[in-house]
């Protein structure tokens, strides 16, 4: 149950609700053992004490205070003889009636007050969660979302916390509600007859431990369905984005047997825990019971036994409320039950929670709002993985100045993308250091610095809004002459004003209602847009048909002017007038230079640009 308190944690911020929570359930746990101990008066009433003789016993004087249920009765009987005598049978029993339909008006409406301010508290924690997770997914590194599958990650801010909501927060009520109504009604048991209280709080820790042990295996059992989910979630997920290539390849029944085979797994386990689940509440109704009965028999004997050392209303409201513990045991019960199922899904959340941030910022971080001088690499080195061997860079110097276009090309796999995402610090270097106008990067905000790199990639991403949300994306006090004017010079405003409602067109899902090239298009208008002095292209225009490279290409090459352009480019013919081009072979720069002097050179990217020619 430790667990527990790592959700707790979020109740702060909701002290004032909490509060009133704790006074509504003590004070609805106070009137309900009232409501009980009723029975003891108006048994009286109906069935007067008589001695030994069979004549009515008759209090003469109002009974000495001493805490036991012996005062209990005789202040029951004195108080009920004199009404009686006074008023009246019918007067008393009438009195007694509407005063417990009082204190049940009083338990339910401080129940209800518990009730009411319940409700912000568990969803406002609920909502903290989800926002912590959603930000530090903001911030994660690139490599964390390279290691794990998306489809878990989904499953885990969806199912888990969906879990934690039910499982959790729904049974926190009745964890700290259930022990304070237990305690409420030993007290009274204790003040009505210590000696069978006493025996009750010996056996009642066996029926606890039993139900603990049986708790015991939940979390686990738990835990597996989770990662179980979160496999699923993978596989519709690489279906859903994958469903031509399966169709092409006719691995339809391929897919849907590892498909069934998880989704077999699931349930069985599932089964499991929910029969685990499901035995709480009877495994404690049954052992409880077994207390019941235990001092039913020897409650018995106290009323029938010499010296008769407790009467029989009283005995009777014992019983009675003593029976009012088998419905908090058992919300207890379930609760801790379901606490357990909950917590695994903690225990995955945290692994988000408490995932480590690689890039961070310093508390002080320089302010940088212009680009002046030369970006510079001195001595880089990257793995992806602490205290890997296998660098995917090592020793790179290199010096891009102001307003120049430097080319980066190599076969996939030797670097060139890793060496580029270290500029707007999606990776910080593992050894070596980046400067920008003499400054390393790790010293500078991460925000400002981001600020002066637009970045196009192959892989286009666009978001399921509007046209002009798409292009303005990132940017604030957009107005829509300059998304129409970016657009233009993107060679996007063509197709744009062809949709059915312009800039407010609606693209879909990762722009699926547009081609590729108008994908691109859009990506290079919103770059444009931004208007950065330093433009990052990533193999900008390799997955484009003829047409739309042409028009790409063209749109690039107005963005780059009197920009500082940094190309990665698999199609050496359109990178022939860069500055200076760096070949990348492993990890490491084997060759730099223009492309008449590589040409010259006869080395790798002489190799590299005669099989394209030859292509």
């Amino acid at each position: 149950m430790k667990g527990i308190g790592k959700v707790l944690r979020f109740i702060k911020g909701y002290k004032k609700y909490a509060f009133w929570n704790v006074i509504g359930n003590t004070f609805s746990i106070i009137f309900g053992v009232f409501s009980i101990s009723m029975l003891i008066p108006f048994l009286f009433v109906l069935f007067p004490s008589k001695d030994s003789m069979d004549k009515q016993v008759v209090f003469t004087e109002k009974p000495v205070f001493h805490a036991s249920g012996t005062w209990l009765s005789d202040i029951s009987k004195y108080y009920m003889q004199l009404f009686a005598h006074q008023y009246g049978i019918q007067f008393v029993l009438v009195m007694l009636c509407l005063f417990f339909i009082l204190i049940m008006f009083l338990k339910n409406a401080f129940r209800y007050l518990a009730a009411y301010n319940m409700a912000p508290i568990r969803n406002g924690v609920i909502k903290d969660l989800r926002n912590e997770i959603y930000d530090k997914i903001l911030i994660l590194p690139l490599s964390y979302y390279s290691a794990e599958r998306k489809g878990d990650i989904m499953a885990r801010m969806t199912n888990d916390l969906t879990e934690i909501e039910w499982s959790v927060m729904q049974s926190l009520e009745m964890i700290t509600v259930s022990p304070l109504n237990i305690l409420v009604i030993i007290g009274a048991l204790i003040f009505m007859s210590p000696q069978l209280t006493l025996l009750a709080v010996i056996l009642l820790p066996i029926t606890g431990f039993l139900i603990a042990k049986v708790g015991g295996t939940l979390r686990k059992s738990s835990s597996r369905s989770k990662g179980s989910m979160g496999i699923l979630f993978s596989m519709i997920e690489e279906t859903i984005g994958g469903i031509r290539i399966i169709r092409a390849f006719t691995a339809e029944k391929i897919i849907h047997t590892k498909f069934r085979e998880e989704n077999d797994k699931y349930t069985t386990i599932m089964n499991r825990v929910y029969r685990r689940t499901d035995l709480a509440s009877p495994l404690t109704e049954v052992l409880v019971s077994i207390v019941l009965g235990i001092l039913l028999y020897v409650g018995g004997h106290l009323v029938e036994g010499p010296g008769h050392a407790l009467d029989g209303p009283v005995f009777v409201a014992y019983v009675a409320l003593f029976s009012q513990l088998v419905p908090p045991a058992k919300a207890f019960s379930t609760a801790y039950f379901n606490v357990e199922k909950g917590l695994a899904s903690m225990e995955r959340i945290n692994k988000i929670l408490n995932a480590e941030v690689t890039v961070t910022e310093i508390e002080e971080p320089r302010q940088i709002k212009t680009f002046d001088k030369a970006i510079e690499f001195h001595h880089v080195a990257f793995a992806y993985q602490r205290g890997d061997s296998g660098y995917a860079l090592q020793d790179i110097n290199l010096k891009i100045p102001k307003g120049k276009t430097i080319a980066i090309v190599g076969q996939s796999g030797s670097g060139k993308s890793t060496l580029v995402d270290m500029l707007p610090r999606f990776y910080d270097p593992s050894d070596g250091v980046i400067t920008i106008d003499g400054v390393a990067l790790n010293l500078l905000s991460i925000s400002q610095l981001r600020n002066l790199m637009g970045i196009v990639t192959q892989d286009t991403v666009l978001f399921n809004d509007t046209v002009k949300n798409n292009i303005a994306f990132g940017m604030t006090d957009v107005t829509d002459e300059q998304v129409i004017s970016a657009a233009k010079v993107a060679h996007a405003h063509e197709f744009i004003s062809q949709m059915e409602k312009g800039y407010e067109t609606n693209i879909g899902d990762r722009g699926g209602k547009m081609s590729g090239g108008e994908r691109q298009r859009m990506s290079l208008a919103r770059a444009i847009l931004k208007n950065p002095p330093i433009l990052i292209l990533d193999e900008a225009t390799s997955a484009l048909d003829t047409e739309s490279e042409r028009l790409v290409q063209d749109a690039l090459t107005k963005l780059m002017t009197n920009r500082t352009s940094i190309v990665i480019a698999h199609r050496l013919s359109t990178i022939k007038n860069a500055d200076e081009i760096i070949v990348m072979q492993k990890g490491t720069i084997v060759e730099r230079g223009t492309h008449t002097n590589l040409l010259a050179q006869n080395g790798v990217y002489r190799r590299l640009y005669d099989l394209q020619s030859f292509v």
